[in-house]
């Protein structure tokens, strides 16, 4: 058994392009299963700035998520779930083995979920998901409406404004699903930002105190509940969503060099549909997010570390012929510092589905559109190929 395990997870390693998923062991309660899923990507940018140039393009091909998973349960109410990623694989100027972006493999997810009362509380340990945002709080990347997270939460070639580990962090999360299951909540205490204070001014954020991080999220479904850890942008008509969720992010005392030292926090709120219209289906999302003391600058905005701003972002789609969903996405990153501009960052795409939410082909056209002198405008053209399980 072993043996076969050790083969498996050096096949799955070796050869990417592969995508499956297998069950190796079941007995009563006790499972084990893994799978593999992956996105390769060709992206075109225009104005990419190579040297100071602002007219030189980029053209490359990454693979911009390689996602071998494994999980199990150990009793009825025991689980665990792992994710060992490679994330942006071959992209231009990007290079943190560490956490598995630009190049290597690392563990991006991992933890172990304890049912007390059923669904209804669950405590859960590990590197996860911070239960903010839905776009990169609830949302699996294998069911994205669009090619990818919106921008200033690690989508196309942004960042992440707020503390994490590549979207996630180290913590403990108490969660459940009350009120006939429509209302799920989640709290967390994680680690957030660690280590000491940076000596260049307004360099990366530090946490001198060592104080902990605390986030949580509400979301109330009026129609089909919502319930487990991972959620979809779209589900292709499965189940009618509406969903209305609210979330908090907080730590106390950062420091971002100089005399730059105070609390970071920022709230959101969000709708989200997902319904049978007409002959199709009609899916969006709108969201607001307001930021005080972001823990990161935002790429190719004027929103820096340390300063405030609101973010306001809407995306939406149709399917059709159970296959044929053209999407629309749109956000307005607003600094809130004297000086700075509004950044507009607004695309359309088509996905084409040929199995399930997890492969399929996206085409998608992005630009970033900005009044700041120190922002360069681009546009973003992206094919998409996603597969596996």
């Amino acid at each position: 058994m072993f043996r076969k395990i050790f083969l498996l997870i050096a096949a799955m390693i070796l050869v990417p392009s592969m995508a499956w998923s297998f069950e190796l062991y079941r007995n009563d309660d006790v499972s084990l299963s893994v799978g593999y899923w992956g996105q390769a990507w060709y992206q075109h940018v225009s104005d990419y700035g190579v040297d100071g140039e602002s007219d030189d393009a980029l053209n490359e091909f990454m693979l911009r998520r390689s996602y071998f998973n494994l999980q199990g349960t150990v009793t009825q109410d025991l689980s665990f779930f792992v994710h060992y990623a490679a994330d942006r694989i071959g992209q231009e100027g990007l290079d943190n083995p560490g956490m598995a972006v630009g190049t290597g493999l690392a563990v991006r997810d991992a933890y172990a979920n304890y049912r007390i009362f059923g669904n209804d509380l669950m405590v859960q340990a590990g590197r996860m998901y911070v239960p903010f945002t839905r776009d990169y709080g609830t949302t699996s990347t294998k069911g994205l409406l669009t090619a990818d997270l919106n921008w200033g939460q690690g989508g196309t070639r942004s960042g992440i404004f707020y503390p994490s580990k590549v979207g996630r962090d180290d913590g403990v999360t108490v969660w459940g699903n009350i009120l006939e299951d429509k209302l799920q909540y989640r709290f967390m205490v994680a680690d957030g930002v660690k280590g000491p204070a940076p000596d260049a001014p307004m360099g990366p954020v530090g946490n001198p105190d060592d104080n902990l991080r605390y986030a949580g999220r509400v979301s109330y479904s009026f129609l089909t509940p919502e319930t487990s850890w991972f959620n979809v942008a779209t589900n292709l008509g499965e189940a009618p969503v509406i969903a209305l969720g609210a979330g908090f992010d907080y730590q106390e005392d950062l420091d971002w060099g100089g005399d730059s030292q105070d609390d970071y926090s920022a709230y959101t709120v969000d709708l989200h549909y997902d319904v049978p219209l007409g002959q199709g289906v009609a899916t969006g999302t709108l969201a607001y997010i307001n930021i005080n003391n972001s823990a990161n600058g935002i790429v190719d905005t004027d929103l820096a570390a340390g300063e405030d701003g609101e973010i306001l972002s809407g995306q939406f789609g149709y399917l059709f012929v159970d296959r044929i969903q053209p999407f629309g996405h749109i956000q307005s990153i607003m600094p809130d510092a004297d000086g700075t501009e509004d950044t507009l960052v607004y695309g359309l795409g088509v996905n084409y589905y040929i199995k399930g939410l997890a492969n399929k082909i996206t085409a998608e056209w992005t630009a970033v559109d900005s009044d700041s002198d120190a922002v360069m405008d681009k546009d973003i053209f992206t094919v998409q190929l996603a597969f596996g399980f």
